[in-house]
């Protein structure tokens, strides 16, 4: 026993137990803050605190009510949380800390990012693709038109055709997801940069030295494939090059670390 709280002993296991479920909850408001489903997750919230009001007041109506409640509790919030449990159970198989212990295979929208990324440069149509991981960068998807949808080559390619309204600005992907499109980046404002760089590789930049982001780009005029992550432009990927790059971000191996890979050139 740690200490007590009145009558109530406090154990390590109570400590742990406690904080578990608060990083849970804190967790799924995060992923959910920001969407529609958020307010049913406070009005359920609502629900269970009045519950364990009842229950800890001895108030006997309402716990009655309540305990009523929660026989159908889970079906409901199962029902009703379909959409974004799927993109949660997705979100934490795919995550770095599930991947480092478990090898998850190839992943196919990895050969959409891929595939997408050469039929634009080979059509010379600009491109500005960025790729979320942990850091949360809710302020940049805030800026753009949100899709939450499934990923694939022809999305990519159909975003960024010149004709298409969503082709400026920046494409946001978690994972399988494209999150949103038409995004707004920081600009670099880096007073060494080549002036022959345009504004899709100083965004690019921009979002790399305030995020974790891995940001692609297509050069419009060039067709050229370039990266930025950690505030440095590597440009002149092959397709190799892109797939073991993508492969680093999505497949880590355990003890795997990050650097730039020989023969890249870089600014």
């Amino acid at each position: 026993m740690l200490f007590k709280i009145g009558f109530i002993p406090v154990t390590l296991i109570d400590v742990i137990d406690i904080a578990i479920v608060t990083t849970l909850f804190y967790e799924l408001y995060q992923f959910l803050k920001g969407s529609v489903a958020i307010r049913m997750f406070i009005g359920l919230l609502v629900i269970l605190l009045i519950s364990i009001l009842g229950e800890l007041l001895d108030m006997s109506a309402l716990t009655w009510i309540m305990s009523g409640l929660k026989t159908v509790w889970v079906l409901g919030f199962v029902i009703v949380f379909q959409p974004e449990l799927r993109r949660l159970l997705i979100y934490l198989g795919q995550s770095r800390l599930i991947r480092t212990f478990v090898h998850v295979g190839d992943l196919e929208f990895v050969d959409h990012i891929i595939d997408a990324a050469q039929e634009l440069s080979r059509k010379n149509f600009g491109a500005l693709i960025v790729i979320i991981r942990d850091m949360n960068i809710k302020s940049v998807s805030e800026t753009g038109i949100v899709l939450q949808a499934q990923l694939s080559k022809q999305l990519i390619s159909s975003v960024f055709n010149p004709r298409s309204p969503l082709h400026d600005g920046a494409l946001l992907i978690r994972n399988e997801v494209a999150v949103a499109a038409k995004c707004l980046l920081p600009l670099s404002q880096k007073p060494d940069l080549d002036p022959a760089l345009g504004t899709r590789h100083r965004a690019a930049l921009g979002l790399s030295e305030q995020s974790d982001a891995f940001v692609m780009v297509v050069s419009e005029e060039t067709g050229m494939i370039s990266y930025a992550e950690n505030g440095k432009l590597v440009r002149g990927l092959t397709e190799s090059m892109l797939r073991k790059k993508l492969d680093e971000i999505f497949s880590p191996k355990p003890g795997i670390v990050k650097k730039g890979i020989t023969g890249w050139s870089s600014e």
